[in-house]
């Protein structure tokens, strides 16, 4: 890592994976197992029966089946819960928040609703990932494509401005692709920011960090290094500003809180990710 310096009590695992050289370049892509036209017709907020009662039926296998086993598998542990507490009456005043989180784990998203007290949340997702295995979980769990044309993007645009008015919470993975146990934070691209500024809602940063497995677990053959999530500060947009220079600001402010979560002193990428 050049120019890369952690805390000295900052656990960095081993992984032996082979990174792509662009930070915004995915480790893999989904098979394509089928075809979808993500356009401006496409049901962005599928509001159908048996699209509402798979919602309810795998976020309660979230709740009682997933969020036990990351305990188990992960050893998922939490910190700064108190920075959520702290700050309920600012999340109602502005009719939710908007969480961002380093993506470097298949179940992050899920350690994020951990994180947030099982609050439900929708998050934009790569059009892609909805043509593989995991397309119908992905949007039962909140996932949103994102559109490639400007009149799709009316439509995706639209269902988060319905999704906000009914305070439902938004989840954004600004490095915008998953690196598996991945230590420092990769740009951020400006689209989380922009639509944290749209809504005018607090950017709540939080941030996964790593710990290595104990004696017990590496009996059982566990590689992967333990999980601990930090719930940071909220960060409000500066409204006296104009809206590229709001953006450009919180982008760097929630880099910067999320590199001093995890314990990174000076980041090897930069902030700005576009």
């Amino acid at each position: 890592m050049n120019n890369h310096k952690n805390l000295d009590n900052v656990y960095v695992p081993e992984t032996g994976l082979v990174y792509p050289e662009q930070p915004d370049q995915p480790m893999l892509n989904p098979k394509i197992i089928r075809q979808l036209n993500i356009d401006e017709n496409y049901p962005y907020l599928d509001k159908s029966l048996k699209a509402r009662i798979w919602h309810v039926l795998i976020y309660a296998g979230i709740f009682l089946i997933v969020f036990p086993l990351q305990k188990i598998r992960y050893g998922l542990k939490v910190e700064g819960r108190e920075n959520f507490r702290n700050n309920k009456k600012l999340f109602k005043e502005r009719g939710g928040a908007l969480t961002i989180c380093n993506h470097v784990y298949r179940w992050d998203f899920l350690a994020v609703l951990q994180a947030i007290k099982f609050r439900r949340s929708w998050f934009p997702a790569r059009a892609d990932n909805l043509l593989g295995k995991d397309a119908a979980l992905i949007r039962a769990a909140g996932g949103i494509p994102i559109p490639e044309t400007m009149s799709a993007m009316r439509k995706f645009n639209e269902a988060f401005d319905e999704l906000h008015a009914k305070k439902k919470w938004i989840h954004l993975f600004p490095e915008s692709c998953r690196w598996d146990f991945y230590q420092p934070i990769r740009p951020f691209k400006k689209g989380a920011f922009t639509m944290a500024y749209r809504y005018n809602l607090p950017v709540l940063p939080l941030a996964i960090s790593y710990r290595e497995p104990g004696k017990i677990r590496k009996a059982f053959g566990v590689k992967h290094p333990l999980i601990t999530i930090h719930i940071g500060k909220p960060l409000l947009m500066d409204t006296e500003l104009s809206r590229k220079d709001a953006c450009a600001k919180i982008r760097l402010e929630s880099h910067k809180a999320l590199c001093d979560l995890v314990g990174i002193v000076t980041n090897q990428w930069p902030a700005e990710g576009d």
